[in-house]
């Protein structure tokens, strides 16, 4: 009673409701998963069905829904007074949604804002926000004492002050640490130097200032212990000086094996 399907930009109609495919005979019709899903809900009316679209916003809406757009709506499923059907291009058969089927899409606004969506889509869609919920890592404590559920807290304060609320880090990143096995300073090192370090530098354009205040780290820092460190260019340029003074910086990877590096995130008073 629950199927799971993900948009791409390459997926279609055929394989949403259905279309013909090559077969050892040359072309056959195929029917497609959202089909096959409502069919199986139509002979099982007593019970909800849901049907799950990963990436909903990643899809050619239009090209995917095609006139089943007008079919989803809750006052156009079959049963219902306004109860709506169409004739499939493909079978030329009459077709229409069980109101027992619950379309769920989930997307991430971080990739693509809301407001660029289908129109159409838009309007037969309730949104709920699915904000970071540092709650769950409540009990997720690395080395004995760095307090995870307060490290994603205070670094998203930052991130919605320094960019927006649609940017900060969701807490899926750091739920390996969820198991006491993984809970090691070697796990969360590589979460912070593959996963949260990249992220970041995407997200500011390789503003280091910005990235270093984030972490807690003063933007001067000269200390390779850090995180990032201000990167010394001294008579690197021996005939243009003014260019040996402009700020580089650096990323320090045995820094991240350092615990008092992550507490000072949250907690100014460790350094």
């Amino acid at each position: 009673r629950v199927m799971m399907v993900q948009f791409h930009q390459s997926y279609s109609y055929e394989d949403f409701i259905m279309g013909f495919r090559p077969s050892d005979n040359g072309f056959e019709l195929r029917k497609g998963a959202f089909y096959n899903f409502c069919k199986k809900a139509e002979l099982d009316a007593c019970n909800d069905y849901f049907f799950i679209i990963d990436e909903i916003n990643r899809g050619n809406i239009s090209k995917i829904f095609g006139e089943l757009i007008t079919l989803i709506e809750d006052s156009k499923r079959e049963g219902e007074p306004e109860a709506m059907s169409v004739i499939l291009p493909y079978s030329k058969k009459n077709f229409s949604v069980p109101k027992n089927v619950y379309i769920l899409g989930t997307m991430n606004t971080a990739d693509r804002s809301i407001s660029l969506m289908d129109t159409a889509l838009r309007r037969r869609f309730e949104f709920v926000e699915m904000m970071p919920d540092e709650d769950l890592l409540e009990e997720v404590v690395v080395e004995e004492d760095i307090n995870i559920h307060e490290m994603l807290k205070i670094m998203n304060q930052r991130i919605e002050v320094l960019y927006d609320r649609e940017h900060t880090l969701g807490h899926a990143f750091f739920m390996p640490l969820n198991n006491e096995e993984k809970a090691t300073i070697d796990k969360l090192a590589s979460i912070f130097k593959n996963k949260i370090i990249p992220l970041l530098q995407e997200y500011f354009y390789e503003d280091y200032e910005k990235i270093m205040l984030v972490l807690g780290i003063n933007h001067q820092n000269t200390d390779d212990s850090k995180f990032i460190s201000v990167k010394s260019n001294d008579g690197l340029f021996k005939n243009s000086p003014e260019i040996d003074s402009t700020t580089t910086y650096q990323i320090n990877h045995k820094a991240f094996e350092i615990p008092g590096n992550y507490i000072n995130i949250y907690d100014s008073k460790s350094n």
